[in-house]
């Protein structure tokens, strides 16, 4: 029996490591990335914002030079190395242009005689579905119509790959749904010039649907944990019980940071102790998915999934809640679904006052760094205590970014809790009512 032979490689990433600010202190981004992308496959590169993802796509693209490893173009037959394009997550059009200058703009640059590049232009804007609008201003489209000429000045320059930051995150739902759907059409017809596409995203339905290959990325850094084949044949519906199992799947490898047996911090957060790293999450963000999940019909228990779907949540920020919800024992993550504990239980039924109340408990028990600013305020006469003093604190371990975005989130934490309170102006942590 013949055997069809292995699609040709296209690129080659080996070893792949990129700082942000000098090393050793600098920002690990990506840690040893490894990826071989092939003819005629769509690939998604699926994660957090953080992650890397876009880091790694740039340096596909020759944007950016990564501080260590290998990116690799790999020559055909005839020692031709394939062409890239790229589509942004913003728009990035010339506004002073029409859509016909837009389009034109990467053939200019190649030096294409000023017929062809017209010829090709007209070409492009025809099958990405905005004939009729050459002449336009971007001003005068909408945010999928800007999409398009986006994707349109790509298609132009007949690259070998396509790369995609996250190309529909800017788009409402209905018109990212059918600018996706337009785009599968358009590659599953062989109508576009391109080998290979490669799209970053944080839609975990978004990458079941479009690719047939997922790389699953860590954060803090950016590695590779998991390579998923999407056998399903296209078109895909997300209804079908296979999608359905396969996204709840991709949920729960998300999820799984860390054995339910893993002290305070569970492994969701990076760092420990008071060095824990905490995402902006709001109390109210927080207790509004405590009372639906609480609430019929989810009775305490929610696949992930279904969550998304019902509140319109992206990964970005689904995950970042349900993990702190965890960390304050307010939730466990068992696979694809979240489980409220009792205390959560109690808290959707509690009043007001309740409900701080239980929330300071969790608070203390279980985040250091509130921990350690209420230690200080308690020991000292005045209960005072400067924020810089917190801040530098976090810096010796973190980015004065993270650091800050840390202390932010704790202070929000601590205030809705009553556990101490912020000045703004002079900058100090203090007790309302010392004892």
């Amino acid at each position: 029996m013949a055997t069809i032979p292995a699609a040709e490689p296209l690129v080659q990433v080996s070893g792949l490591r990129h700082f942000y600010g000098p090393p050793p202190g600098g920002h690990l981004v990506l840690d040893d990335v490894n990826l071989t992308l092939r003819e005629n496959e769509v690939v998604g590169l699926l994660g957090r914002s953080g992650s890397g993802k876009s880091t790694l796509l740039r340096s596909i693209a020759g944007l950016i030079h990564p501080r260590e490893g290998d990116v690799r173009l790999v020559p055909d037959a005839d020692q031709v190395k394939p062409s890239v394009a790229m589509v942004f997550q913003t728009f990035a059009l010339f506004p002073w242009l029409t859509v016909l200058q837009n389009v034109e703009l990467g053939l200019e640059a190649q030096k294409v005689p000023a017929e062809e590049r017209r010829t090709r232009a007209l070409a492009a804007i025809d099958l990405i579905g905005l004939d009729g609008f050459e002449n336009a201003y971007p001003k005068e489209l909408s945010g999928g119509m800007r999409q398009r000429v986006g994707l349109a000045r790509a298609l132009v320059v007949n690259p070998s790959l396509l790369l995609m930051d996250e190309p529909f995150s800017a788009l409402d739902v209905l018109t990212a749904e059918t600018l996706r759907t337009d785009l599968l059409d358009l590659w599953s017809e062989g109508r576009m010039p391109i080998k290979s596409i490669l799209i970053v995203t944080h839609n975990i339905e978004e990458a079941v649907l479009m690719c047939d290959r997922i790389l699953v990325f860590s954060s803090n850094p950016g590695r590779v944990v998991a390579e998923i084949k999407v056998d399903l044949p296209q078109p895909r519906d997300r209804l079908d019980p296979p999608f359905r199992a396969l996204v709840d799947d991709i949920y729960a490898r998300m999820t799984a940071r860390a054995p339910a047996t893993a002290p305070a911090r569970d492994g969701n957060f990076p760092g420990s102790g008071i060095t824990m790293v905490l995402p902006r999450v709001s109390t109210n963000s927080l207790a509004g998915l405590i009372e639906e999940v609480d609430a019929a019909p989810f009775d305490g228990r929610a696949s992930m999934a279904e969550l998304a779907d019902t509140l319109q949540l992206e990964v970005d920020e689904l995950f970042p809640m349900a993990e702190t919800l965890q960390l304050l024992r307010f939730a466990e993550l068992q696979g694809a679904d979240m489980l409220l504990t009792p205390a959560a239980r109690r808290y959707a039924q509690a009043d007001v006052d309740q409900r701080k109340a239980l929330f300071a408990q969790a608070l203390l028990a279980h985040v250091p760094l509130a921990q350690h600013i209420r230690r200080i305020l308690d020991e000292r006469a005045s209960h005072v205590a400067p924020a810089r003093r917190f801040r530098d604190e976090l810096e010796d371990y973190m980015s004065p970014d993270y650091a800050d975005e840390t202390l932010r989130t704790v202070t929000l934490w601590g205030r809705y809790a009553e556990v101490f309170t912020y000045d703004e102006d002079s900058d100090r942590f203090s007790l309302e009512n010392p004892e």
